[in-house]
């Protein structure tokens, strides 16, 4: 790119540059053309449009009407079931407003101020105030907040890692690109912006990044399957449940509490709640070991992964380098002093780059040189180096500084090339007797090579192995150089089966890096657009895929992914659109990770059965009350009782209870042929029962009594299969939910609120024989169920 009249990135006419910068009215009008930088953009999703969301459903309009009318008619101990509702509306809110608010945050740029050359003079100004063509004074440290042009530069690097997934620093010369976001790592220089606001690189990412989705989960799909079958059967059954009620009461309100006890009792409201509450107490849970999770649901996507994307820079590796060996070179001669030297080199450079701060960890130890001239590195001159009195001149760097290219190759070139291309970094150490040259020919002679490589994460190497035993295929996708993909992931514990170089693919096609993916798990040279390509590819191909990342060239595939997962020390952008953040970076954290979302769905399964049997059994007790056109077999507050008893308060213990199973497809098919024969026999149990007290004469009270206590039994023999394997803990709280229901039947109070009453001895011993039946019923519908499941 040209220094000079090139068109800006808006399409505007060529800007000739001048040193001076913009001048105060050239700025003004690129500001009212929107030539500006700017602020970042919203999502276009308001906390109004999450409140409505979650306020103005089916249900929550359906359970509304019943509150009103169950109020109004002054049953007012019948009202219990709205609170779930509010917990439910409560925590939807919440979770979704807390995603809403990660993504309007979603900046990578940072915010501190940026100097700008106006009019001659250079002022500081916000990142949001650049101005199309503005110059950027830039020096070490300092974030680009545009894409631009180099005009002036003195040593210019800049680190684009987080953009790129290129680990080292790139060297910066006239006319060459810088984007935004990068970092300043050396040097300094002058930056014409061509690319503001939207059309900015980092921004672009973000903004892709931006746009709100909840976390997809099958357990969010398959309840709302659910409860779209339960609303076409609920209108129907509702209005002929309320028509009998008003035939077979006497008083509105006696046909009112018969109506909402059915109609309260199909809706599976509890289901979402216990669901809520168990990936919030998985939250909490990850919270401990310092992974900060942004959205309930994801917490689910962990149990069902089977493919790892992982980054390489930042995620496998740590920042920095380390010396990984230090050998004579060939002919070298005497070389008792290399490691003194490079001692005295690392000791003598009060601003190390990456590599010299690598030496000085390898060699903390000053031998106590004095150095009387130190030149630093310089990505132009590609060394470093130091005089020091008494021990001559020593140089450290590339071996293209210390002779021509055109030199023959030699022993030494196939050392280098062998620990190249297995990924490590390779510098030579040179030594001559006379002072520093800045220029001009080299005299001295290579003494010593010095490898270096990224450092891998102590605990990379356990992670990867547990994957391998989970079922989990795990690929190491990266910006960096494949070559050095691939050596990173093998010290890492990944078995190479093959590498790709992306580079080698159109950015916009996405085929050939997703057909790549059959035969290859480590990729190099991968572009942003590539990232979420593969993603979407595996995704295809029916892949559950979770990506680790750092970096504003991770964003993409972070949000398109099943799962994303941040590391803690990487860009705030990725941070902002993961459903993970690992706080602490350790990859160590993500088997506990994966448990601890197997742990939920395993257990928000086996709940589900649980209420979905309510469900059942109250649809089927609803007909046949409206068929038969009898008083409805329960009280809201009866049905409320054995609700809470046999699968509100169990069912939320067991959604806390340890579980590694791994989950599978077919959540709805699988809740559903267990719960639905299930709540059919509760129901039938319950209503022979019931029927069969009102034949005796018994009074409604009486035989809404005997209905509950059988009801009760069968439910307790549910709660118990759900619970299965039986341990100890499962025994015990089984006998203290059956003690709260005798205690509710026994005791006058008790007695008197839920309108318990005892009926004649010959109707409790036929409740007793029907609750038996039921029961012998159960287990040869679970023992039916179970077989054609296996068949299938």
């Amino acid at each position: 790119m040209n220094e000079e009249g090139t068109a800006s990135s808006t399409g505007g006419p060529a800007h000739p540059l001048s040193p001076a910068g913009l001048s105060r009215a050239e700025v003004a009008d690129r500001v009212a053309d929107g030539r500006v930088n700017g602020g970042p953009a919203r999502s276009g999703r308001r906390v109004r449009d999450v409140v409505r969301a979650n306020v103005v459903t089916r249900f929550n309009v359906l359970m509304g009407v019943l509150f009103v009318a169950t109020f109004a008619v002054g049953a007012r101990k019948d009202t219990l079931f709205i609170w779930v509702v509010v917990a439910n509306v409560t925590i939807g809110i919440a979770q979704e407003v807390r995603a809403l608010r990660a993504l309007e945050r979603l900046s990578f740029v940072s915010m501190a101020s940026v100097l700008v050359r106006r009019d001659g003079t250079d002022v500081s100004v916000s990142p949001a105030e650049v101005v199309d063509d503005d110059l950027l004074v830039v020096g070490r440290g300092d974030q680009l907040p545009v894409d631009g042009v180099v005009v002036e530069q003195a040593g210019l690097e800049v680190d684009e890692s987080l953009l790129t997934g290129e680990a080292d620093p790139v060297m910066k010369s006239l006319g060459a690109m810088v984007l935004s976001g990068s970092v300043v790592v050396a040097g300094s220089g002058v930056v014409r912006a061509t690319a503001v606001g939207s059309a900015a690189y980092a921004r672009r990412l973000t903004d892709e990044a931006r746009q709100f989705s909840l976390t997809g989960s099958e357990l969010r799909a398959g309840t709302d399957r659910i409860l779209r079958v339960v609303t076409w059967f609920l209108v129907p059954t509702s209005a002929l449940l309320l028509w009998s009620q008003l035939v077979a009461n006497e008083t509105i309100k006696g046909a009112v509490q018969g109506t909402v006890a059915g109609v309260s009792g199909m809706v599976p409201e509890g289901l979402v709640l216990m669901t809520s509450l168990a990936f919030a107490a998985g939250v909490v849970r990850l919270g401990r070991r310092n992974v900060l999770t942004r959205e309930l649901a994801a917490i689910e996507g962990l149990a069902r992964i089977d493919m790892l994307l992982v980054d390489k820079t930042g995620t496998l590796t740590v920042a920095g380098m380390k010396v990984t060996g230090v050998e004579a070179a060939p002919a070298s001669g005497d070389i008792d002093e290399v490691d003194d030297a490079l001692a005295a080199l690392a000791a003598s450079d009060h601003d190390p780059n990456p590599t010299m701060a690598a030496i000085a960890i390898a060699y903390p130890t000053s031998p106590g040189w004095i150095a009387t001239e130190v030149i630093p590195f310089s990505s132009a001159r590609r060394w470093s180096g130091a005089s020091f009195t008494g021990h001559g001149t020593w140089r450290l760097g590339a071996l293209e500084a210390f002779r021509p290219d055109t030199s023959p190759a030699d022993r030494l070139d196939e050392i280098l090339a062998t620990y190249q291309a297995d990924g490590y970094r390779t510098l030579v150490l040179a030594h001559h007797d006379g002072e520093i040259l800045t220029g001009g020919a080299w005299y001295g002679r290579i003494v010593a090579i010095v490898t270096l490589s990224e450092r891998v994460k102590s605990d990379v190497a356990a992670t990867v192995a547990y994957f391998g035993t989970q079922g989990v295929e795990l690929k190491v996708v990266s910006g960096d150089n494949p070559t050095t993909v691939a050596a990173v992931a093998r010290r890492a514990g990944v078995a190479v089966i093959g590498v790709t170089d992306a580079s080698r693919a159109d950015e916009d096609d996405d085929s050939t890096i997703v057909n790549a993916a059959a035969t290859s798990n480590v990729f190099g040279r991968v572009g942003p657009h590539q990232k979420a390509g593969l993603v979407s590819g595996l995704q295809a191909d029916g892949h559950t895929v979770a990506m680790i990342g750092d970096g504003v060239n991770d964003l993409l595939a972070l949000k398109r992914a099943d799962v994303g997962i941040a590391m803690g020390q990487g860009s705030p952008a990725a941070r902002a659109v993961a459903q993970f953040v690992l706080l602490d970076g350790q990859f160590e954290a993500l088997p506990a990770v994966v448990a601890e979302g197997r742990r939920v769905i395993a257990n928000i399964e086996r709940v589900a059965r649980l209420f979905l049997t309510k469900t059942t059994y109250a649809f089927t007790l609803a007909l046949a009350t409206g068929v038969a056109r009898l008083p409805f077999p329960f009280l809201p507050r009866q049905l409320s009782l054995v609700a809470a008893l046999t699968i509100g308060i169990p069912g939320f213990l067991l959604a806390l209870e340890t579980n590694d199973t791994r989950s599978q497809p077919g959540f709805v098919r699988r809740v559903l042929t267990s719960a639905v024969p299930a709540g059919f026999v509760a129901a039938l149990a319950s209503f022979v029962a019931y029927a069969d007290a009102r034949s005796d004469q018994a009074s409604l009270t009486q035989a809404r009594s005997t209905a509950a206590v059988v009801l009760f039994a069968v439910a307790m023999v549910v709660l118990a299969d759900a619970a299965r394997p039986l341990r100890a803990r499962h025994v015990v709280m089984l006998a203290v939910l059956t003690t709260a229901f005798v205690s509710a039947v026994v005791f006058p109070a008790n007695r008197h609120y839920f309108e318990f009453a005892a009926p004649p001895a010959a109707t409790w011993l036929k409740g007793v024989a029907t609750a038996a039946g039921a029961v012998l019923l159960l287990l040869v519908s679970r023992r039916l169920t179970r077989t054609l499941t296996r068949s299938v």
